[in-house]
């Protein structure tokens, strides 16, 4: 039984419930291999109900993003127009990086509506179930040395959190460096690979995963008291190709000022923004572990901390613990 099957059945029902004896004689499979092919189609996006005695309804189809749909919303003059969207993916971070190697423009784009293999910080599984979300990654080639690849990474916090606050009526803080946070919840992560040469950035692919229309049985019982979706966070659903729009176009806007004035404008808003700075916090870095008080960005984009003794210390990459909530996925 392929999954068309099933969905033509529930489809042609208009509505009304399906019960499974019924489809497992019009299919010819048991009321088992029904049940999970359900179970299949929820992943991707379909809304099926399942009552005893009543049987199945498809009630709830996904709203597939289009590459048409995406182009006529853009108002930026690079990024996003060189555009790749796939149906599922294993990661939208390997399909750019392939593409990046093989030449792609600044700005070029890769959108998938599932994910199999999505990943966060840390070498984490990030949840990227279909028609839900916003999976993408994004190609730039900054003229800037390797030392500097941390400032990029605050910078795509800044532009998600200033994009998603215009169309979403919901507060949005920082977590120390690029989390996404409402109400202590985490609602996008940022991640960011690069390729080298020389001391001299290659490309960098930056990932951005929102978290947008998912509900809360779309996550799994170690995620739902960490993550939140902007939908549930704001009561209403959000266009993903509305916000997807503004994130690139925000992004583009605030990519040019860094080019043109440096880090010195990205610092200020990822400061006014942040929820990490001037709070007691303990930080998982690759040296051990680190307690202190976050008080503000250097100039290369570390977080400079002033520790017990009085003496402060900056780290450049880690992870914010001790209530500082966000990291899953």
């Amino acid at each position: 039984m392929s999954k068309d099957s099933l969905l033509s059945l529930l489809e042609a029902a208009s509505g009304v419930y399906v019960s499974g004896e019924e489809i497992s004689k019009k299919l010819n499979v048991s009321r088992t291999a029904v049940w999970k092919q359900v179970q299949k189609l929820e992943t991707q996006g379909y809304v099926i109900e399942a009552v005893p005695r009543l049987g199945y309804r498809l009630t709830g189809k996904p709203s597939k993003l289009s590459v048409h749909e995406l182009l006529s919303r853009l108002n930026t003059t690079t990024f996003g127009r060189n555009l790749k969207l796939s149906d599922v993916v294993s990661s939208t971070q390997d399909e750019l990086r392939r593409l990046a190697e093989e030449g792609a423009l600044e700005g070029t784009l890769v959108i998938a509506e599932q994910q199999t293999k999505g990943r966060g910080r840390m070498g984490r599984s990030w949840l990227s179930p279909a028609g839900k979300g916003i999976w993408m990654s994004l190609l730039l080639r900054p003229p800037v040395a390797l030392p500097y690849t941390p400032q990029l990474t605050l910078l795509a916090a800044v532009a998600l959190s200033r994009a998603i606050s215009q169309l979403v009526p919901v507060s949005i803080g920082i977590k120390w460096p690029n989390d996404l946070l409402v109400d202590g919840r985490k609602i996008s992560g940022i991640l960011l690979e690069s390729a080298a040469e020389d001391e001299r950035l290659r490309y960098v692919v930056v990932g951005m995963g929102i978290s947008v229309n998912l509900e809360q049985e779309d996550y799994p019982e170690e995620l739902a008291a960490k993550a939140i979706s902007l939908k549930m966070a704001s009561g209403a659903a959000v266009n993903r190709s509305e916000l997807i729009a503004a994130i690139l176009e925000e992004f583009e806007r605030l990519y040019e000022l860094y080019l043109e004035q440096g880090f010195a404008p990205i610092r200020a808003l990822w400061e006014a923004r942040t929820v990490t700075l001037n709070r007691p916090a303990v930080l998982q870095t690759p040296q051990g572990v680190i307690q202190g008080v976050p008080r503000g960005l250097d100039d290369m984009g570390g977080l400079v901390i002033e520790l017990e003794d009085g003496s402060s210390r900056t780290v450049y990459s880690g992870e914010v613990g001790n209530g500082q909530a966000g990291a899953n996925g």
